[in-house]
């Protein structure tokens, strides 16, 4: 048993090493609930949907740097710490965060306005290559033994965080700045915004401690040796990635991509669409940590076979009534569904995936399985989403992504103790 003054220190450590996983989802939801200014301002086109594609294309630039992100700096943190490391990766992210908010438009600097904003979101994504990474392996170090859903619930509950304070910021910018004067500036108040929140958020991530786990190994390895070890294990890593198309899917369709086809697609208004996100933000908020608390009871495993079954059985046919009849209460009613599946299921996911992966190579392993999840599925969804409507006509075709993530993730949970024989064991006193 904790006393108070050890409790209170563990809930200190969790608020600092979540803190950056919270702007840096900030900065992210701010660029996708904001993509449609985004796209007029820096990727002007004849075709509205050209350009609202290049701003969701940008979007999603960003999440093919994870991976390079996961390999450097995911080895940088195994050899280094996750102290270190994090500090390192909030540094590059601030880079990122000022450049996207303070470049000029493209009416008036040309063609610089779009490269920069490119360039930022590629520095945005390299360091949130490791980012979620290294605070998962952080809460999982830190972690009272049987808890460990529970500490690592809370990397994912800081983002639902930033995805309630960036939707209240929306909806009050909505609600106060008339709409000529959004698409001309407004959006860029929530960005200097996340800019003014860097100089916090640094300093509570130096007066985190080095883990104990971390600091009783006697070697730590080199870059050479850590990319030896994620090659040795490269059936793992794969599995993590099918394991984590799922919840990358979900969070990036119920969030970031909610105002976009609300308003695209559905033609509700800019505040109606904040709203539902701002619920769906309430809602991951809560189900993370008992999704997380109840697979520390009943086993991880069993967790994700359900709820990835019951995705796939209901993605589709949810987006379907969705469309057929498009209300706020349907719209409301779907998302909140998809975020109980999202909740339940990471709660349950990213403790399972710390515990997959070697213990020398613990954050490059996780890392690079999420971040390439992330960007190939997550990350894209946005864009994926809207080309698919285009193409096809079809409003419910998100679903049927959704369906695709599920089935990869179902056919991974049920094989993934394959290549870890360990698993159970590690599970039941996980």
């Amino acid at each position: 048993m904790l006393t108070p003054e050890q409790r209170r220190q563990k809930l200190g450590d969790v608020v600092r090493v979540a803190s950056g996983n919270f702007l840096e989802m900030y900065d992210f939801f701010v660029y996708g609930y904001f993509a449609i200014y985004i796209a007029n301002t820096f990727f002007p086109s004849e075709d509205p949907f050209v350009s609202l594609m290049l701003s969701l294309g940008t979007f999603g630039a960003g999440f093919f740097m994870r991976p390079l992100g996961a390999i450097v700096l995911g080895s940088y943190i195994d050899r280094k710490g996750r102290r270190t490391g994090l500090i390192l990766t909030l540094g590059l992210m601030a880079i990122g965060t000022i450049t996207v908010a303070c470049t000029p438009g493209y009416a008036s600097i040309g063609l610089w306005a779009p490269i920069l904003v490119v360039v930022g979101r590629l520095v945005q994504g390299f360091s949130a290559g490791v980012e979620l990474g290294g605070v998962s392996v952080y809460l999982a170090e830190i972690a009272t033994p049987g808890h460990k859903g529970f500490y690592c619930a809370w990397q994912s509950a800081s983002q639902q965080v930033a995805v309630i304070f960036a939707s209240l910021l929306g909806v009050a910018l909505n609600s106060l700045i008339p709409a000529e004067q959004m698409a001309a500036w407004g959006w860029r108040i929530p960005l200097l915004i996340g800019c003014l929140i860097i100089p916090l958020v640094l300093i509570l991530r130096r007066s985190l401690k080095e883990t104990e786990e971390f600091a009783a190994q006697r070697h730590h390895p080199t870059a050479h040796e850590v990319l030896n070890l994620i090659a040795e294990n490269w059936k793992v890593v794969f599995k993590g990635v099918l394991l984590s198309a799922l919840t990358t899917t979900t969070f990036y369709l119920i969030t970031a991509y909610t105002p976009t086809f609300g308003r695209e697609v559905l033609h509700f208004e800019a505040r109606d669409n904040l709203l539902v996100t701002l619920c769906v933000g309430v809602s991951n908020f809560c189900w993370l940590p008992i999704g997380g608390a109840i697979s520390d009871k009943i086993g991880r495993r069993p967790m994700l076979i359900v709820l990835t079954a019951v995705a796939l059985v209901t993605a589709y046919p949810a987006m379907a009534w969705l469309v057929s009849q498009p209300s706020f209460n349907r719209l409301l009613f779907v998302q909140l569904w998809f975020s109980f599946i999202f909740g339940t299921y990471n709660g349950a996911m990213i403790p399972f995936l710390t515990e997959m992966m070697p213990p020398r190579v613990k954050t490059s392993g996780f890392s690079i399985a999420f971040s390439f999840a992330t960007a190939v599925f997550g990350g894209m969804t946005p864009a994926v989403c809207t080309f698919l409507i285009h193409e096809t006509g079809n409003a419910a075709m998100p679903g049927a992504w959704l369906s695709v993530s599920a089935a990869l993730a179902f056919a991974s949970t049920l094989v993934a103790q394959s290549f870890v024989p360990s698993l159970a064991g590690r599970e039941a006193v996980a």
